[in-house]
């Protein structure tokens, strides 16, 4: 024939449940292009592969599909898998769906089988417990995502023009999905245009919130403190006045000045803080250290300090456009640390380098007084078992219908200004 089996470029599983099967596709090409005539024709070399590590594929062709987000390179993608924080033994199995034109790699779906919910945010735990009690087996499960990032970019990686190449990675992941030992397919986070074509191939669409802020082209933090209602901008004043007389400075250190000392004590921050709520981190030192070798243009580090000696800091990721505040931690606590760390901080650099958007991760209502507005998100899934699927279905529609009021609900407290202020 022509055309390839879908073949997969791993070593399976030595032990434990064969989860999922190898199967062969071949068709699938096939019907794609009785399905779109229109289109440019597929190589005749065209395959589509299973990839268990992105060792294989040059990080400039990785990059080139990704674009200019940060979180979906190739370093920090792979970092996740070789540190061994998204890895078979963590819960998250790499099998990335990717198309490949002879050598070249045309097209990419992160993926992941998942032995769990952790590290996610989109909560499906409720779904898996009504598996559990119905004597059914909810992991593993097939997730399309970005491992501990709660970011809105892609899934679908492809040049922008590819819609071809976009629709069948799609159509591959749901045929792993029909055919492989899982329960269900998962896609967290899509770009608005994929979700509507994942809905198009009948996945269910689900809609969470967010907080975001967005640059209004400010001077400065007081120009952006201007534009809030009197007591909003009052408490922001006070919690920074009450930090400034405990002695507290930042630096905001680009990732070529964030020695490994400073990782070293930014881990023992992030680690901290982690034990503080009784949680394990998700991320270890060495996945830190090596983006920081292998993508520093992306990193900035908001370090605090009192009386010289470093007590906190937050790690943020930017690509020049949006920044992704992601991560923080404190050795000591003070009142209103966290809000400097993680918000005012990124906002300062925000506004000094003429960036936009300030994505500042899952979940906070304490955002919105601090000029954060609610965005919804999406999320699309498929779930195997028809009697769940319909049952989930049903759950959505009232589910989106309540994220709609709450949306409105937190607009009505805006903390800019609603009229002119006396």
């Amino acid at each position: 024939m022509g055309y390839a089996l879908f073949t997969c470029v791993s070593q399976p599983p030595t032990s434990g449940k064969s989860w999922l099967s190898l199967f062969a596709v071949s068709g699938l090409i096939q019907r794609f292009r009785r399905n779109y005539r229109t289109a440019p024709a597929f190589s005749l070399l065209t395959t589509l592969k299973i990839l268990e590590s992105l060792a294989g594929v040059p990080p400039e062709d990785w990059n080139a599909l990704a674009g200019h987000h940060p979180l979906l390179r190739h370093e920090f993608l792979h970092a996740l898998h070789e540190t061994g924080c998204a890895s078979e033994k963590s819960g998250w199995t790499p099998q990335y769906l990717t198309l490949w034109d002879g050598k070249a790699i045309r097209a990419a779906m992160p993926l992941y089988v998942k032995m769990h919910s952790y590290g996610e945010y989109v909560f499906d735990w409720a779904w898996a417990d009504a598996y559990n009690r119905h004597g059914l087996d909810y992991y593993p499960k097939l997730l399309s995502a970005l491992p501990f990032t709660p970011c809105t970019t892609s899934r679908l990686l492809s040049k922008p023009e590819d819609q071809e190449a976009r629709a069948l990675l799609l159509d591959a992941a749901l045929k792993l999905g029909e055919e492989a030992e899982v329960s269900s397919l998962h896609v967290l986070f899509p770009l608005d245009a994929e979700a509507e074509l994942m809905t198009a191939r009948g996945m269910m669409l689900r809609k969470t919130v967010q907080f975001h802020w967005t640059n209004q082209g400010y001077a400065d933090f007081d120009a952006f403190l201007a534009t809030m209602s009197h007591d909003k901008r009052k408490k922001i004043k006070q919690e920074r006045r009450k930090l400034r007389e405990a002695g507290v400075t930042f630096q905001h250190l680009r990732g070529a000045q964030i020695t490994p000392e400073l990782w070293r004590f930014w881990y023992k921050c992030y680690s901290h803080t982690y034990r503080e709520h009784h949680s394990t981190p998700y991320l270890n030192l060495k996945f830190f250290e090596r983006i920081g070798a292998t993508m520093p243009e992306n990193l900035m580090l908001a370090l605090g300090q009192v009386n010289g000696e470093n007590i906190c800091a937050s790690l943020c990721l930017h690509d020049g456009k949006t920044l992704y505040g992601r991560y923080w931690g404190a050795i000591d606590y003070l009142s209103g640390l966290h809000f400097e760390t993680c918000y005012y901080q990124p906002l300062e650099f925000c506004i000094a380098e003429g960036i936009q958007l300030f994505e500042g991760g899952a979940q906070g209502e304490h955002k919105l007084a601090r000029g954060f507005l609610p965005v919804e998100t999406l999320s699309t899934h498929w779930l195997k078992q028809p009697q769940f699927a319909n049952a989930i279905e049903d759950y959505l529609k009232r589910e989106t219908s309540g994220v709609a009021r709450y949306v409105n609900e937190l607009n009505e407290h805006s903390p800019f200004k609603q009229v002119e202020e006396k």
